[in-house]
């Protein structure tokens, strides 16, 4: 089990101290840092806009993961890149010609993301593998931070995994909502990549220790 990618989530930052809290993010083992975007129509709330998503390119060193979680998102392609976005997430269930909205996201430079609610089968994923960097996986219904992780989570992963091996695609396995060092390790078993994590690291004691922890999930515990 090789080590996973972590993208601590900025929704759980706090945002009266928001420089204080992404250079903790600096000095960690952080891979991303995860960028939520709400528009209150797709999900029940709004977050994160281009000012914020300029603040953030300009104090975090870490790459940027943006999640799109909003209608027409094609309409947003370009500022996202435009902001310096690694890679673009679009929901599934928001993309009416999904192939050519992850096209358009790979046409920009960045890697290009799809993510899936926790009701939505990976299955729909079969004809457009090739086009998709990264399948982000959803263990909460999207809107909120702070929610439990839903069980079911762990075999839909499993049936990603080895669809994706089945078709010999490179696309990584990102999971967010829930995520903290008491499932990481099940979550890496299941096939994930790359790990989502808001609460269990801004609400720590120590959150540069609490991304090592998480790094360190794929290391066996001595007995």
């Amino acid at each position: 089990m090789s080590q996973p990618l972590i993208a601590p989530s900025l929704l759980a930052a706090d945002f009266a101290n928001l420089q204080r809290d992404l250079n903790l993010i600096n000095r960690s083992e952080a891979d991303y840092l995860h960028f939520d975007v709400m528009d209150g129509e797709f999900v029940p709330n709004i977050s994160f806009g281009f000012p914020l998503l300029e603040a953030a390119r300009t104090h975090c060193q870490k790459p940027l993961d943006v999640h799109l979680m909003i209608v027409q998102p094609d309409r947003y392609i370009d500022a996202f890149a435009d902001g310096g976005a690694a890679i673009i997430h679009v929901h599934y269930e928001a993309c009416t010609h999904l192939h050519r909205t992850l096209t358009h996201i790979r046409e920009r430079g960045c890697q290009a993301g799809v993510a899936l609610n926790p009701h939505t089968p990976v299955e729909g994923l079969i004809d457009v593998l090739e086009s998709i960097d990264v399948v982000l996986i959803m263990s909460v219904n999207p809107g909120f931070g702070g929610q439990a992780f839903i069980p079911h989570t762990l075999p839909k992963i499993t049936r990603l995994k080895q669809m994706l091996v089945a078709n010999q695609s490179a696309a990584l396995i990102e999971v967010d909502g829930g995520v903290g060092v008491g499932n990481a390790a099940a979550l890496l078993q299941a096939g994930a990549d790359i790990l989502v994590a808001g609460n269990s690291v801004f609400r720590a004691a120590d959150p540069i220790e609490a991304v090592q922890q998480l790094k360190n999930s794929h290391r066996p515990t001595m007995a």
